[in-house]
């Protein structure tokens, strides 16, 4: 589904991503472990086109999408859900489930609404709420919410679990399994390594821009150097 084949990305000066490729096939929860700084977003930004890479491909269901604007990889299937959530923070929830399908016809946008209301009952709750008035853990379900409007084809999840108390993690993490169940092919960023390992049904290991290692998420669960660097033993 996503073929990405030597990617050098530069902040400036600043050599970012060095020389990466993987692939995610179609119905795979596939994800990018690594420290802090490793280059996770960078890539998952690269994907969606929001920066450039100097050289290599990327093609998404066979088509190369480099140089392809943001917005209009959306209408293609690709969905991306940011760090740090960037939901409308001054429009409503539904408002903002509203903007998700703007890609969509408007005859099919209740439906939408309330297939992401069965997944996320909380927002059905505060469905007239001031997103920026929600919690935490309210806000990335509305974001997953959002772009789950879009009918993706390929789900990019970046740091869904930063900033959430445990069992909020567990929610979301469950969410995950529950999209991958009904279809979706998910591309997942996430430093909680043993959570993103527990679903994934392929990782990559990224370190300083490059990828380290990759294997299945049970291989890598399982491999001493993975757990004594982030898993805690």
């Amino acid at each position: 589904m996503l073929q990405v084949q030597d990617i050098n990305v530069y902040y400036g000066a600043i050599h970012a991503i060095k020389g990466v490729s993987f692939e995610v096939r179609q119905g795979e929860i596939v994800t990018l472990i690594g420290a802090n700084g490793a280059g996770k977003s960078t890539i998952l930004q690269t994907v969606s086109g929001l920066l450039r890479s100097r050289t290599g491909s990327i093609s998404f269901l066979g088509e190369p999408i480099s140089g392809v604007p943001a917005h209009k990889l959306v209408s293609r299937g690709l969905a991306h859900v940011p760090e740090g959530r960037r939901i409308f923070l001054q429009m409503s929830v539904e408002e903002n489930l509203e903007m998700g399908a703007f890609t969509q016809p408007p005859s099919g946008v209740s439906d939408d609404l309330a297939h992401v209301f069965e997944l996320f009952p909380r927002l059905k709750e505060r469905r007239r709420q001031i997103a920026g008035t929600l919690s935490g853990g309210e806000q990335q379900m509305l974001a997953m919410g959002r772009a789950l409007m879009s009918h993706p084809r390929l789900l990019m999840l970046d740091e869904p679990s930063m900033g959430l108390a445990p069992i909020l993690v567990e929610q979301i993490f469950e969410i995950i399994r529950t999209l991958h169940q009904s279809g979706t092919t998910v591309l997942l960023v996430e430093q909680n390594a043993q959570m993103a390992l527990s679903v994934a049904d392929r990782a990559y290991v990224l370190e300083t821009g490059t990828i380290s290692l990759s294997g299945t998420g049970q291989e890598l669960a399982q491999s001493d150097a993975i757990r004594k660097a982030y898993l805690g033993g």
